[in-house]
């Protein structure tokens, strides 16, 4: 109960520095928010890189290393639900700082990127 009350007192106070809600969630996670929420998947990996791995189902790819990344993303609608994902969490995890700056309602952050998505075996497919 005392964990719960905590949790609670630092949802409120984060709320009163910024708008946005971002959640870093392992893969599983991910994919139940995937299933159960209506939200915008996108991939933040490179061409090559989904091109030799594969991607999730659904995503569409904002090559976050690319020079106008920052220019798509600012397009994006701000009160959507985004689920984020790169290689590794690195890019991801830079993005998801920005989408905060934009004023982005909510983000939900593959912490550990795609990596830990292929390592449980989740579902992937190829462009």
């Amino acid at each position: 109960m005392k964990f719960l009350f905590h949790l609670v007192l630092i949802t409120l106070a984060g709320g009163l520095y910024s708008q946005t809600e971002v959640q870093n969630v392992d893969a599983l996670t991910f994919k139940k928010i995937m299933d159960e929420h209506k939200s915008i998947i996108i991939d933040l990996r490179t061409d090559d890189e989904i091109e030799k791995k594969g991607m999730i189902k659904s995503a569409r790819q904002i090559d976050y290393l690319s020079k106008n990344a920052e220019t798509k993303i600012e397009t994006l609608n701000r009160d959507s639900t985004y689920l984020i994902y790169c290689a590794g969490g690195g890019r991801s995890e830079e993005c998801t700082t920005l989408m905060k700056k934009l004023g982005f309602k909510h983000v939900v952050n593959l912490e550990k990127g795609f990596s830990e998505w292929k390592a449980r075996g989740l579902e992937t497919i190829k462009r």
